[in-house]
C-alpha cells in the first residue's frame, strides 16, 4: 500500500478529501481534511434524480483543487467514492467522464450496501468495541444502517432516506405529515430488530451531537466516541423540530444546516420510536475512512490484528525514536499495579489505562524536555483518537500529566469530574506510573531490581546501588500510608 494515500467522497451534500500517512504497517495518521458543501444534489431529486448544471460545476471546481492538494502532498495512491447524488443520477455517466478526461480522477460509484458496509467497518475498527449495535449513516440521498457486534459487521443496507431529498420532496411544500408517512414506510424494515445502542455516522448526526455537548458545556472537545443517553438525545431532537431559525441558533446548530437539518432531526425522531435505543454514540469517522480501512486491511478481512491499537502505535511511531524505557516503564507498571490494587482499592480492570498511559508516558519528551508531561498530556488527549472511550483518552492522559509530579490538580479533577472515575482512583494510578517512572530512573539498560509487597510495604529489591531512583523517590508523596523501602 502507498505510504499516502488520498481518498475522496463525493456526497449529496459535500465533497470531502483526506489525506493519511502509513507510519508503520497498521498505524497511520491524517495529514490534511478538506470540504466543501458544494449540494451536487440540489435540484436533482425534483427534477427525476437528475444532476443539475450549477452543482455539478461546483463539485467540479472543488474536485479541481482537490487535484491540487493531492499533487502537493505528493500522494501516490488516490481513491475517489461518490454515494446516493451519482447512484441515483440518470446523467452521472457526463460528470464522471468529464472529472476522469479533465481531472484524472476515476469516480467509483458505490451501491447502497456498500457504503453502509464501509461506513460501518470504520466504526468497528476506530470506536470503542460495541456489543449489539446498529449504525446510521444519514447522508443527503440516502440512510445507510449495518449491524456492528465487536469487529463483525453485518446486515447492511441503504433506504432512499436523506436530507436532501426530504427537504425537496417534502419540507419545501411544508408537507410534514407526508414526509412522516414517507419516513416511516422506508423504516418498516428495522421493525423487530433489538438493538440497544446507536452508532450515528455523518455530518447530520455529528451536527446535533455537537449541539449538545456545547449546550451542556461537555469538557472535552472531541466528537468522536461521544456517549449520549438517548433521552437526552430525543429531547434536543425534538427542540430542533419546533424550532425557528433563531431558536436553533440559539440550539448550537451552524447555519449552513438550517436548511437540511429538520428533514435529518425527522428521520432520527422516528428511528428513536421504532427501537428501544438506550445509549447513543457518534462516530467522528465514516465512509471516507472505511474507505482507507479497506485498502489499508484488505488481507485481514477488513481487522486490525487482535489487541492492536492504531493510534497508539501511531503515537509511538511518531514521537519514540527508542522503546527500551517506555518498554520498561510499562513492565514495570504493571508490576506495581498487580501487587497494590487490592489495597488502594482500584478495580482490576483500570490496569489497561494504566498500561496505555505508561506505554505513551514519554511521547512528549522530543518535543521539550522540560515540559514533556505537559506535552504528553496534549498529544494524547488530541490525538489518542480511536478506539477508546471519553473516559479512557482523558484518565490515560490525567495520568501521563501528573507521572514525576505532584498530584493531579483539584482544578484539573473538577473540570473533568463528569469524565473522571473517584479522585482517589486517579491519585492512585499517577502514583503508580510516578512510581515506576521514578524507580527507572537511572535508565538501566535491563531492569535491574525486583518488587516484593507486604502488609502495605513496597520493597524495592537490588545488588545495586539505585542511588538516583532513592533520592527520587523520596521527593514522592505516598498515598493510602503506603511505604516504600529498599534492600
Amino acid at each position: 500500500m502507498a505510504k499516502r494515500v488520498a481518498v475522496i467522497d463525493i456526497g449529496s451534500n459535500s465533497v470531502r478529501i483526506v489525506i493519511y500517512e502509513k507510519t508503520s504497517r497498521f498505524a497511520f495518521n491524517l495529514l490534511y481534511e478538506a470540504k466543501s458543501k458544494v449540494r451536487i444534489s440540489q435540484s436533482a431529486y425534483s427534477n427525476n434524480g437528475n444532476l443539475q448544471e450549477i452543482p455539478m460545476q461546483r463539485a467540479f471546481k472543488a474536485l479541481s483543487e482537490f487535484s491540487t492538494i493531492i499533487a502537493s502532498f505528493k500522494v501516490r495512491k488516490t481513491l475517489c467514492v461518490a454515494t446516493s447524488a451519482l447512484r441515483d443520477a440518470p446523467n452521472k455517466k457526463d460528470f464522471i467522464q468529464k472529472v476522469k478526461q479533465k481531472l484524472k480522477l476515476n469516480i467509483k460509484v458505490i451501491d447502497g450496501k456498500k457504503e453502509a458496509y464501509l461506513g460501518a467497518i470504520a466504526c468497528a475498527n476506530l470506536l470503542p468495541i460495541q456489543k449489539n449495535a446498529l449504525s446510521i449513516d444519514i447522508g443527503g440521498g440516502s440512510t445507510e444502517f449495518s449491524l456492528i457486534d465487536n469487529y463483525d459487521v453485518d446486515n447492511t443496507l441503504s433506504l432512499e432516506l436523506g436530507t436532501v431529498r426530504l427537504k425537496e420532496l417534502f419540507f419545501d411544500n411544508n408537507n410534514i405529515d407526508k414526509a412522516i408517512e414517507y419516513i416511516d414506510t422506508k423504516l418498516g424494515i428495522l421493525d423487530n430488530l433489538d438493538i440497544s445502542t446507536l452508532i450515528g455516522i455523518g455530518g447530520t448526526f455529528r451536527a446535533i451531537s455537537s449541539a449538545i455537548m456545547s449546550a451542556k458545556k461537555y469538557p472535552l472537545k472531541r466528537l468522536h466516541a461521544v456517549e449520549h443517553l438517548s433521552k437526552e438525545f430525543i429531547d434536543y431532537l425534538d427542540l430542533i423540530l419546533h424550532a425557528n431559525e433563531d431558536k436553533l441558533a440559539d440550539l448550537y446548530i451552524d447555519k449552513n444546516r438550517f436548511d437540511i437539518i429538520k428533514p435529518g432531526a425527522l428521520i432520527l425522531s422516528r428511528v428513536f420510536k421504532k427501537l428501544s435505543i438506550s445509549k447513543v454514540i457518534t462516530s467522528g469517522v465514516g465512509v471516507r475512512e472505511g474507505v482507507y480501512l479497506a485498502d489499508l486491511l484488505r488481507n485481514s478481512k477488513h481487522k486490525f490484528p487482535h489487541n492492536y491499537n492504531t493510534s497508539v502505535k501511531n503515537l509511538l511511531d511518531v514521537h519514540i525514536t527508542d522503546s527500551n524505557f517506555p518498554n520498561q516503564v510499562n513492565l514495570v507498571s504493571k508490576r506495581i499495579f498487580h501487587l497494590v490494587y487490592e489495597s488502594l482499592n482500584i478495580n482490576k480492570s483500570f490496569l489497561y489505562e494504566l498500561s496505555i498511559a505508561s506505554k505513551l508516558s514519554t511521547i512528549g519528551s522530543n518535543i521539550n524536555f522540560y515540559t514533556q508531561n505537559k506535552s504528553t498530556y496534549n498529544l494524547i488527549k488530541n490525538s489518542l483518537e480511536y478506539g477508546f472511550t471519553h473516559r479512557q483518552v482523558i484518565l490515560i492522559a490525567t495520568i501521563t500529566r501528573y507521572s514525576k509530579n505532584k498530584s493531579p490538580s483539584k482544578e484539573h479533577l473538577e473540570k473533568y469530574s463528569q469524565l473522571l472515575p473517584d479522585d482517589k482512583i486517579v491519585n492512585a494510578l499517577s502514583f503508580i506510573l510516578s512510581l515506576s517512572t521514578l524507580l527507572l530512573t537511572h535508565r538501566p539498560r535491563n531492569i535491574d531490581f525486583d518488587l516484593k509487597y507486604d502488609n502495605g510495604l513496597l520493597k524495592v529489591v537490588s545488588d545495586k546501588t539505585l542511588y538516583l531512583s532513592k533520592e527520587a523517590v523520596k521527593k514522592l508523596k505516598t498515598i493510602n500510608d503506603l511505604r516504600i523501602s529498599f534492600e
